[in-house]
């Protein structure tokens, strides 16, 4: 899953070795250089290909890959495109961070999407081979998708298939939602803390964004009634089943509050449902829209989580005029989602292959989710767990008050640990630092692995602190000096 950025990272080191050689250079070879990076030939090859289209190497059969002769060009001037763009509405330090990536060699102990193994992935060889031979895979499908499709979801959140319309992915339903549900600069509520992806979503549409704090039992409801008081706000943001990144779910008693509100203040309320099948302990609970009457919910899904990470397929569920609307803006966005895709999602899904695989997956996860508890109970206890998630695949962990997230994070991820800074959940200044683990991409033997030398990080960096600490004095009269 990182090896694209891999051959990135290869290709940087290689264009700064570049530049201090003369042009014509001979460059070491493929194998060589897979050598020294410690990749794959595919990889080198795929970073010398970079390195080819910027005009920086040339490639000669036969002979090898040579320093390519530097053309004197004049710097382009973009300073004119911030005056004309204005100012930016995506937050780009959290965009660069949503999914964490790493090299191949970083222990992934903050990921968004399963590993390989526990993927579906011979099944989804099988079932595609045989969609292609479909002539309907490709043949153009309506705007909302195919009707088959749609008949599947609609049984899962027992609503008309004319209220599902097919979308590619989880992200663009929450883009697509957002901007057809609030114009720009109107507010949206959401629960904090929560999906950066659903704060970059209501960037780009142009929203307002205003926070209400969470616990263990999801929103709390008294403080979302202040909140949509105060701001009028017709959207509220929520994941009600194993929210990122805490894993809560919203309780029965919040539930029927949270809809109440929504028909008191005459607001939809936008349901990520993104973990829908990622359930550990028990079933999933119910939908929000199962138990609407009255078109105050819109649910958003993907099989990205479940199902594998290259299906980039989701649906919107949405009635009434919300709904008609959606469908109407369709195609201003995108003709159809790829047949193919919805072909295979469709097979996948009426198959005896989607329930093990759903079994095999909660055995999976439940494994992993007990692994990455046992370790930092053992080797980081000073991190205090907030709740044992009974479904999807992410754990919220507070760290000890003072300490730096950022730095933690960048240490760790310098030698070779993916964790997930907590301050990138929160759409204001976080209030205590928090870390974020998913136990859905690395092995029960990586997690251990990985959290105990995370352990050894935070007890440095805690340890430098008191020195610190220690070197600092307070006379009589309160004033602090170094000693």
């Amino acid at each position: 899953m990182f090896n694209d950025n891999r051959a990135a990272l290869i290709a940087e080191t290689l264009q700064r070795r570049i530049a201090k050689l003369p042009a014509g250079e001979k460059l070491p070879g493929v194998r060589e250089l897979s050598r020294e990076f410690q990749a794959s030939a595919a990889t080198v090859s795929a970073a010398l290909s970079e390195l080819s289209a910027l005009g920086l190497v040339r490639a000669e059969p036969g002979r090898g890959t040579f320093v390519a002769e530097r053309a004197q060009q004049t710097e382009p001037d973009f300073t004119w495109q911030s005056q004309a763009l204005g100012p930016a509405r995506v937050d780009a330090d959290r965009a660069s961070r949503l999914g964490g990536y790493g090299t191949p060699d970083h222990l992934p102990l903050s990921w968004g999407y399963l590993a390989p193994e526990l993927l579906p992935n011979e099944d989804l060889h099988r079932i595609a081979s045989r969609a292609a031979k479909h002539a309907r895979s490709w043949a153009m499908t309506p705007a909302v998708g195919s009707a088959e499709l749609r008949r599947v979801f609609a049984a899962e959140y027992r609503v008309d298939p004319s209220d599902v319309m097919i979308v590619s992915g989880g992200q663009q339903a929450l883009v697509f939602a957002l901007r057809t549900l609030a114009e720009p600069g109107d507010t949206v509520i959401t629960e904090s803390p929560s999906y950066p992806g659903a704060i970059l979503a209501a960037q780009s549409a142009g929203l307002t964004i205003a926070s209400v704090p969470a616990d263990q039992d999801g929103i709390l409801v008294e403080r979302l009634a202040d909140e949509l008081e105060r701001t009028r706000a017709r959207v509220i943001y929520l994941q009600p089943s194993y929210a990122n990144p805490t894993g809560a779910v919203l309780s029965p008693e919040r539930r029927v509050k949270v809809l109440e509100l929504a028909e008191r203040h005459g607001a939809f309320v936008l349901e990520d449902d993104w973990a829908r099948y990622l359930n550990i302990d028990g079933k999933a609970p119910g939908s929000l829209i199962s138990a609407d009457q009255h078109g105050h919910v819109v649910t958003v899904l993907t099989l990205s989580k479940s199902a594998s990470p290259g299906l980039r397929l989701g649906a919107i569920v949405a009635r009434g005029p919300a709904g008609e609307r959606m469908r109407a803006s369709r195609t201003a966005d995108e003709l159809c989602v790829a047949p193919m895709m919805q072909e295979i999602a469709h097979d996948l899904l009426t198959s005896s292959v989607w329930p093990k695989h759903q079994k095999r997956l909660r055995l999976e996860l439940a494994e992993r989710r007990d692994a990455l508890v046992s370790a930092l109970r053992s080797f980081a206890p000073s991190l205090r767990i907030q709740s044992v998630p009974k479904g999807g695949i992410h754990l919220w962990v507070r760290m000890p008050q003072g300490s730096s997230t950022s730095a933690t994070v960048a240490a760790a991820y310098a030698e070779g640990i993916l964790v997930g800074d907590g301050r990138h959940f929160f759409v204001d200044e976080p209030p205590a630092p928090f870390l974020r683990f998913s136990f859905g991409a690395a092995t029960p033997a990586q997690i251990s692995r990985g959290v105990s030398q995370l352990a050894r990080i935070i007890e440095g960096q805690a340890g430098r602190l008191a020195r610190d600490s220690s070197e600092d004095r307070v006379d009589f009269h309160g004033n602090t000096a170094r000693q």
